[in-house]
């Protein structure tokens, strides 16, 4: 499997590969992400950040590797239990918190391997100056799952906005573009980011309520994200957007619908899009340029979700499917994106 990339004329860059070893050279890699079954390990390579996230790979198990590069050089390092590599601009980190470090008895181990994390990767973009966390991935083992009386995403949420608020950061408004899905069983807690020295602009859907205004229907501590964000570097600007579903309001649509749930998070992302490119100015971003990554709760809806993408994105989208838990348990797909203007193939 071979995905094609996306790459400014200088920045940041983007490519899911079927190995791990990158054209541009390994000195160029700020972190990896791999995906269930991939082997984590690299050849020869030892201080790259590598964030082992327990999802399965669709259609069928393959290695696949998210790797995040730049036009020049960059060097790693450590904080706490992060571990991270940063050019001049940006910094890419990864943490792993198990639960099974927390007593026994702990009545939310979660909770506190959340509160952790996020303290320690506060604390790492503070040491190091990079004050501005651009984009998150959370990924939690059976995120849908009661445990105490509490669903587990809700537990994470109310961990996340706690490690937050200590840590003296925004939870309304200038807040990251973010992804939380569910991961296995047996696996850690998973986060990876992305931050900078820049501030980016961060953008809400006109067609949905800000997800850190939620009613408190959905839990006693709203999720802390924004639904995308812009960066602006001397390449040119990059598109964050995050894992987005059917939600019009705060409304689940479409249950049990898996089709209609996939046109109406598309629609959703094509909002975005729009908002995007009025921030910017004039249009930029399009549907067909981005690369997705496509969370699948029943990997049987598979054909059905890729039918729907290819019928509005066209057969040459770089798409990547995994099996996930949604944060919602009548949500059946997911979809984040990412965007990068101009590339570097329109702009030579």
């Amino acid at each position: 499997m071979s995905v094609r990339g996306l790459r400014a004329p200088s920045g940041l860059a983007l490519n899911y590969l079927s190995r791990a070893e990158p054209a541009a050279g390994w000195e160029h890699v700020l972190g990896i992400a791999t995906f269930n079954g991939t082997p984590a390990a690299v050849a020869g390579v030892t201080d790259i950040p590598v964030a082992r996230v327990g999802t399965p790979v669709l259609p069928s198990a393959m290695d696949l590797y998210e790797v995040w590069s730049t036009a020049g050089p960059a060097e790693s390092g450590e904080h706490g239990r992060v571990r991270f590599r940063r050019t001049s601009e940006l910094l890419f980190g990864c943490i792993a918190v198990s639960e099974h470090d927390f007593p026994a008895e702990d009545p939310s181990p979660l909770h506190r391997a959340t509160e952790d994390a996020y303290r320690d990767l506060c604390a790492t973009l503070e040491a190091q100056g990079y004050p501005h966390l651009l984009r998150i991935w959370n990924y939690l083992p059976d995120i849908n799952r009661d445990s105490g009386g509490t669903e587990r995403y809700r537990q994470f949420n109310t961990a996340r906005q706690h490690a937050l608020h200590v840590c003296g950061r925004a939870l309304t408004g200038s807040v990251p573009a973010a992804s939380a899905l569910g991961a296995s069983s047996e696996s850690p807690l998973v986060i990876y980011f992305l931050a900078g020295k820049v501030a980016p602009l961060f953008i809400e859907n006109p067609r949905q309520v800000s997800a850190y205004h939620y009613p408190r229907e959905y839990g006693t501590h709203s999720p802390v994200f924004s639904r995308a964000a812009l960066l602006r570097q001397s390449g040119g600007l990059i598109l964050f957007i995050s894992g987005t579903a059917s939600i019009v309001g705060h409304q689940s649509l479409h249950v049990g619908d898996t089709a209609a749930q996939t046109r109406e998070t598309l629609t959703n992302i094509q909002a975005l899009v729009g908002e995007a490119n009025r921030v910017a100015g004039d249009g930029r971003f399009e549907l067909g340029s981005l690369a997705y990554k496509v969370y699948v709760r029943r990997p049987s809806d598979l054909p059905l979700i890729q039918a729907q993408l290819h019928a509005a994105l066209g057969a040459r989208a770089q798409v990547i499917y995994l099996q996930a838990d949604i944060c919602r348990q009548d949500l059946l797909v997911e979809i984040e994106a990412t965007g990068i203007y101009p590339p570097a193939a329109a702009a030579a």
